[in-house]
């Protein structure tokens, strides 16, 4: 029989022995900081975790097997003789709070219920216990609400209007100003709530706790915490842990109170305490904004004591988790509690500076600190701000027309809207919005996540608001006092000028002061450097890195990319040297007349200008080019734009009929499998000669301008599917590249390979590596590049242009759990790749492997491919910086994982050791007795 009191419930506080093992993924990660706290001397209220397997038991069937509900009966009582006090007591009652707490951060998205143990009876022992008859009504009051909204589903709502009601009576602008007598009739008004919805309160203390942890469990589930889930692609966890916790009292008086801070600030990464608290307040009063909180740093002056211990106690939960801290705490009649610890969420820039300040400070090392910043957090870097001119301007300075809290840094321009479905709807048509709400709530994190900035009227700078888009990266503005949002109207009004804003309007935000302006302001995108460029210095110094490229097409690009850290160019598309004015013109002469060799000429002078630029650019690193790929209908008029210019153009004079003919002629059923890559190298091999003598002039163009430079063409044949298709193309290459090399008398260094993106291609991985030059026994490829993007198309049958009209679905059904055309099928298109990586490392052991396709600026996929053991991927240049940082930090977490398992081997090999030593005693006595 399963011991489910020792297996799935963790103690913790009071006379609990801490978990040395716990493990985050089973305790969640709020549990897993009770379990620290507790072990590192920080007072934590006594309670328990019912782990995440239990989560899953519970979703399966609804209930929890009694082993269980007998292990949190045993857990109670153990906490009752702990605390003196006794659940569901009418003397002196034992309450308890009952909170989620996934191994990820979801904050808000699911649920927590307070005061659990309160009824008719247990009110007035409580009322009588502490001497203070208004906290325990106040603190009923709360449970009648909570309980009913998490619990039952009554909305929040039709409590919030017999609050209003009571306190309109009361002439009471607050909860604090509601009088004993006024917060019973409150009770009483939310007992008739439960009335009108058929809905039944339970006085008995574990059917209310029972009821809660059925409802924390539930609330995994619930739709705004699978919507968090899938924005921030949180996947592969069991489910939510829940924490029973003893109730601590911020609300007993102006000797208690109650905050939320963060070690360090989370929206600049300033090393000063960042939170704020309330006197005679519980936890939730803090990230309602049904109070306005005071800056954590005035509690020194009313509760001095308790805010020494507490700088203490995040001191030290800084310096254990080598990490920003994130924590709640209470203050009961002038004794600190701490409640939660956990790594804070932080913006970009906050992640950043504090990564290097803990290296500063000694507190983590180099390798550590690239696991404090996220991929995303690169991304937020390089968003957009507010140019230094548009911030001086009339535009900016005269628009100003209300200011809040800044809650999330950075800029953002867009059309006003009210509601999370207009944002989720106008951001699908492509446009950028600001969502205004009077405050949000979880529901709101669809319409949240659409927009590219929010501002709210109410909340302070831990609200919900704030803290989501400081997690997202959004600029956020709180608390903005000087507005009114009416969704009902679906307007935004200046208290001061009474101007009014209405949806469609265009507004300005800034989350780093925490202004509103009118207008669009205009938005400059940052350069890497500094401390992101420090820190990107570190990730290159890892062992065993895999390096990082780019895909550029232009001299711009590559030098975007060099700029970003590039190590080079894993993928140029000639095709993109044809589309500009001048030259698409030629381009399409050529196609229609291939036997006049002056536009063919044409093409080649261009090209070899443009790779010149690419080896300018990347001197000394290789620039990996691509022949030309696409089917050649790409660089063709559609009829409707054939008329007699373009006709002209192309070579028919004013014959549009025959232009249009000859297009007619040229269709193709389906062209993406059709004449395009080597195919049409085959088919046209002047084409490919061209291009070759291009590349190699160019290089030569280079070396012989400059005595320092050391240009590195590696050019790529695409779409093979044959070993004879790959030599057919390889042969035209050397035979050109020599010729041109003996011309010019330059020794121009370069390589051949292939770009792998037909699934045949990597089935016969080795035969096509082991390909050799009869001429001489030289090796005839030297490198592999995957094409992830048309290899995905074929192996998955599947057009990455038409996918859209299924694939979201196919996420929301489950069906699949990733876009493929974003992360890489590791099953399918990974194994493939796997496969042909292995086929062609057996024959050429110094092969060169990597990856070209989206999935190269991938972190996951970037995993799956270190693990495959490819030399390098390539992405575009503005994702350079977030793969490198990707890049380094699987090489940190390998290293770490393998170091743990050394640990773990090394001390079970301790324990047998010791237990064959305990056994030889023991026979040793048995020997001699």
């Amino acid at each position: 029989m399963t011991n489910y009191n020792s297996e799935y419930i963790y103690p913790f506080g009071g006379s609990a022995r801490p978990t040395e093992t716990a493990d985050k993924q089973i305790v969640g990660g709020k549990g897993l900081g009770l379990q620290v706290m507790s072990k590192i001397g920080v007072d934590v209220p006594p309670g328990f975790t019912l782990t995440t397997p239990l989560c899953q038991v519970y979703q399966k069937e609804n209930d929890l097997p009694a082993a269980v509900w007998s292990g949190v009966r045993e857990n109670v009582e153990r906490i009752e003789r702990d605390m003196g006090k006794k659940f569901g007591s009418r003397d002196n009652p034992l309450l308890f709070s009952c909170r989620s707490g996934a191994a990820m951060s979801m904050p808000g998205m699911m649920d927590t219920v307070l005061n659990i143990g309160l009824n008719d009876e247990t009110v007035e022992g409580l009322a009588k216990a502490t001497d203070n008859p208004r906290f325990a009504w106040d603190s009923y009051r709360r449970l009648l609400d909570m309980f009913g909204e998490v619990v039952l589903g009554i909305p929040h709502e039709d409590f919030e209007k017999r609050f209003d009601k009571v306190k309109e009576n009361a002439n009471a602008k607050s909860d604090v100003d509601l009088t004993v007598d006024e917060l019973k009739i409150l009770c009483d008004e939310y007992k008739q709530v439960y009335k009108e919805q058929n809905q039944y309160f339970p006085s008995d203390p574990y059917e209310q706790l029972h009821a809660c942890v059925k409802a924390v469990f539930g609330s995994w589930m619930t739709p705004r915490a699978v919507k968090y889930r899938e924005i921030n692609n949180i996947r592969n966890l069991i489910g939510t842990a829940t924490n029973i916790q003893t109730m601590v009292f911020g609300n007993l008086g102006d000797d208690s109170g109650t905050g939320v801070a963060f070690s360090r600030n989370p929206s600049t990464g300033e090393n000063v305490m960042y939170g704020e608290y309330l006197i005679n307040a519980q936890g939730e009063d803090v990230v309602a904004g049904i109070r306005t909180p005071e800056p954590i740093r005035k509690m020194k002056e009313v509760l001095p004591a308790a805010y020494e211990k507490f700088l203490e106690n995040v001191d030290k939960l800084e310096h254990y988790f080598k990490d920003m801290q994130d924590v709640e705490f209470t203050v009961e009649k002038g004794k600190l509690w701490m409640l939660q610890c956990r790594n804070g969420k932080r913006t970009g820039v906050a992640a950043l500076k504090i990564a290097i300040d803990l290296v500063n400070e000694g507190i983590c090392t180099k390798s550590e600190a690239l696991l404090k910043v996220e991929p995303t957090h690169v991304e937020q870097l390089l968003h957009p701000t507010f140019s230094p001119d548009a911030l001086k301007s009339d535009a900016y300075t005269k628009g100003v027309v209300a200011k809040g809290l800044p809650g999330s840094p950075g800029a953002a321009v867009g059309r006003l809207v009210f509601t999370p479905k207009q944002a989720e709807d106008m951001k699908a048509n492509g446009e950028s919005v600001i969502l205004a709400r009077e405050v949000t709530s979880p529901e709101d994190v669809g319409g949240m996540w659409a927009a590219a900035g929010i501002v709210t009227a109410r909340g302070g700078m831990t609200s919900h608001a704030a803290v989501v888009a400081r997690g997202w990266g959004k600029p956020c503005v709180c608390g903005c006092s000087d507005i009114v949002v009416s969704e009902v109207n679906d307007t935004l009004t200046i208290k001061e000028t009474n101007e009014v804003f209405t949806a469609g309007d265009i507004i300005s935000l800034n989350g780093t002061t925490g202004e509103v302006i009118r207008g669009g302001i205009e938005v400059n995108t940052p350069t890497l450097g500094g401390g992101l460029g420090l820190l990107l210095s570190w990730a290159d110094q890892e062992e065993g890195v895999m390096k990082v490229l780019a895909n550029a097409d232009s001299g711009p690009d590559a030098m975007q990319a060099a700029e970003n850290g590039a190590m080079g160019i894993g993928l140029c598309r000639t095709e993109h040297m044809f589309f500009s004015p001048e030259r698409l013109p030629i381009v399409r002469r050529w196609i229609f007349h291939t036997e006049c060799l002056d536009d063919l000429d044409h093409i080649k002078h261009f090209q070899r200008s443009d790779f010149k630029d690419l080896f300018v650019a990347m001197n000394g690193k290789d620039v990996t080019i691509r022949l030309l790929d696409p089917p050649l209908h790409e660089f063709l008029p559609r009829p409707e734009q054939v008329h007699e210019r373009v006709a002209e153009e192309c070579g028919f004079g004013t014959d549009v009929k025959r232009m249009l003919a000859r297009i007619d002629s040229m269709h193709e059923e389906n062209p993406m499998l059709g004449l395009r890559g080597c195919r049409l190298g085959i088919v046209k091999p002047e084409f490919t000669r061209m291009q070759v003598e291009a590349i190699i002039s160019a290089a030569a163009d280079f070396m012989e301008q400059s005595p320092e430079a050391k240009p590195h063409p590696r050019i790529m044949i695409p779409l093979i599917g044959s070993i004879s298709e790959y030599k057919n193309q390889a042969l035209i290459i050397k035979s050109e590249a020599e010729r041109i090399r003996s011309e010019r008398g330059i020794d121009v260094p370069y390589e051949i390979g292939t770009m792998i993106e037909v699934p045949r291609a990597a089935l016969i991985s080795d035969k096509i590596a082991s390909l050799v030059d009869e001429t001489d026994g030289k090796p005839l490829c030297t490198f592999f590049s995957y094409g992830t993007n048309d290899l995905t198309q074929m192996t998955m049958g599947i057009s990455r242009d038409d996918s859209n009209g299924f694939i979201p679905k196919y996420l929301d059904l489950g069906i699949m759990l990733d876009d493929p055309f974003q992360t890489i099928d590791e099953e399918g298109v990974g194994k493939l790749v796997q496969h042909s990586a292995a086929l062609g490392k057996s024959v050429n052991p110094t092969m060169s492997l990597s990856v070209c396709g989206e999935h190269g600026g991938d972190p996951k996929s970037i995993a799956f491919f270190d693990k495959v053991g490819l030399n390098y991927v390539s992405c575009s240049p503005y994702r350079v910086p977030v793969a490198r940082l990707a890049a380094a930090q699987i090489r940190v977490q390998t290293r770490m994982a393998k170091a743990k398992e050394r640990e773990e081997n090394s001390t079970a090999s301790v324990q047998s050791k010791q237990t064959t030593m305990g056994n030889v005693e023991s026979m040793s006595k048995v020997i001699v007795q």
